[in-house]
C-alpha cells in the first residue's frame, strides 16, 4: 500500500500536478495548497482525478472553514482533526500551524494544538500528519538554530511515539528525515514523500 503526503504547493501548479501523476494509493495534501485562502478552485481541477483517494487538510495559508467547503464542493475528504484507517495503521491528521509572526488564516494557539491532538493518542499503529514540525528538530530548523515548529507536536511526538510522522511548513527543512524516538519523521515539502506500508 503507497501513501504519498505533499505540502507547501503555494500555487505552484506544474509542481501539484506532477504528485497528482504518481501512481499511489492515497494522497494527502498536508496544507498550503493555497496562499493566504487564495487560488483553491485551481486546484481543484488537479486534484478531481484523485479524488476519491485524497485527503486534505488546511495549513496556515488556509481556514478550517475555507478548507472544509472547498472539500465538501468539489467531493474531496478532509483530514483535519480525524482519521481513516489504512493496511492496519490509522492515519490521522492536524491541520494549521502555531501562531507565526503573519497572521495566516489557520493557526492554533498550542494549548489547540495539543487539545486536537489528545484523541489521537488512543490510535496504534499511528501515522500521524501534521501541517506544522515538531519543535527543536530537524524537521523545523528555518536557518542554524532558528527553530519555528510546536511545543504541543514535539510533546504528543515524545510521548506517544507514533509509528511514523509528516509535516511540512517550514520550507527550508522541506525533505529532511530524523527518527525522533521510534518515530520515523520527514517535513515532506511539495515534492513529497511516498510512504509503503
Amino acid at each position: 500500500m503507497k501513501l504519498l503526503i505533499f505540502s507547501d504547493i503555494h500555487e505552484d501548479w506544474l509542481a501539484l500536478e506532477k504528485l497528482m501523476g504518481q501512481e499511489a494509493d492515497y494522497y494527502v495534501a498536508a496544507g498550503d495548497l493555497a496562499n493566504w485562502g487564495r487560488g483553491l478552485e485551481k486546484a481543484a481541477d488537479i486534484l478531481a482525478k484523485r479524488a476519491d483517494r485524497l485527503w486534505l487538510m488546511p495549513g496556515n495559508h488556509e481556514s478550517v472553514a475555507d478548507m472544509k467547503v472547498f472539500c465538501q464542493q468539489y467531493g474531496f475528504h478532509n483530514l483535519h482533526s480525524t482519521s481513516f484507517e489504512l493496511s492496519g495503521y490509522h492515519v490521522a491528521g492536524l491541520g494549521c500551524s502555531n501562531p507565526t509572526p503573519f497572521d495566516t488564516p489557520g493557526e492554533y494557539s498550542e494549548k489547540e494544538l495539543s487539545e486536537r491532538l489528545t484523541p489521537f493518542a488512543a490510535l496504534n499503529p499511528l501515522i500521524l500528519i501534521c501541517h506544522c514540525p515538531p519543535k527543536d528538530t530537524l524537521l523545523d530548523e528555518a536557518q542554524r538554530g532558528k527553530h519555528y515548529g510546536s511545543t504541543a507536536v514535539k510533546e504528543f511526538i515524545d510521548r506517544q511515539q507514533p509509528a511514523y510522522f509528516f509535516c511540512g511548513h517550514i520550507h527550508e527543512a522541506a525533505g529532511v528525515h530524523e527518527e525522533l524516538g521510534k518515530t520515523l519523521a520527514w517535513n515532506v515539502g511539495k515534492k513529497g514523500h511516498l510512504l509503503t506500508i
